[in-house]
């Protein structure tokens, strides 16, 4: 049985290279306007975008249909990219108490569709993100789509959701890196302490 596995990422994170990952499906959702990018670990630790797309919420079309469309094109990227993991921006604020509910059920169905396809969901607030790609938690989306491009190596100009996602993705990435050399790192201190003991 299929299920979202929610995630801490900050404790969680060693999990992520550990298990051989290296796709990762980065979202960030929106009332009006959904991200999504999806980024590959190469071998060398160089990063890839595999793709960045976004999705238009138009506010005339019924709420039924707009969770739809954002549900159909995570189903098909997640189907066509087969990515290991997928990382969602967390709610930090909305302009109305209505934006907040039609974000929060954007969410639910980006959880849905990766419980679908039975991974794991890991989760990072902006502040969080923006740090780990511009080295500034604050960065307005313009900084962050240039880090983003020049991160990725690449010429393509990414839309500011779109570049979000695929911020939120490199920094799940990152993250898992230090997460792993902190790790590698002690157990050679403890390796070391416990070579002296004897």
């Amino acid at each position: 049985m299929h299920g979202v596995t929610y995630v801490n990422a900050k404790f969680n994170a060693i999990i992520f290279l550990r298990e051989g990952i290296v796709k990762v499906l980065g979202i960030d959702p929106g009332s009006i306007k959904t991200g999504y990018g999806v980024v590959q670990k190469q071998s060398g630790g160089g990063l890839v975008c595999l793709g960045a797309w976004n999705t238009n919420l138009s506010p005339s079309k019924p709420l039924s249909e707009r969770l739809f469309a954002v549900y159909d094109t995570l189903s098909a990227v997640i189907t066509e990219l087969k990515p290991d993991c997928v990382v969602v921006e967390t709610m930090f604020f909305a302009k109305n108490a209505r934006s907040a509910v039609v974000l929060a059920h954007v969410r639910g169905v980006a959880l849905m569709a990766a419980a679908k396809a039975g991974l794991k969901v890991y989760e990072y607030d902006p502040k969080t993100i923006k740090l780990a790609v511009t080295g500034y938690g604050g960065a307005e989306k313009e900084q962050v789509q240039k880090m983003v491009k020049l991160l990725l190596k690449s010429d393509s100009i990414y839309q500011p959701d779109a570049a979000d996602a695929l911020a939120t993705a490199i920094c799940h990435i990152n993250h898992s890196r230090h997460a792993v050399l902190s790790e590698e790192t002690a157990l050679k201190n403890v390796n070391r302490k416990m070579k002296i003991q004897v």
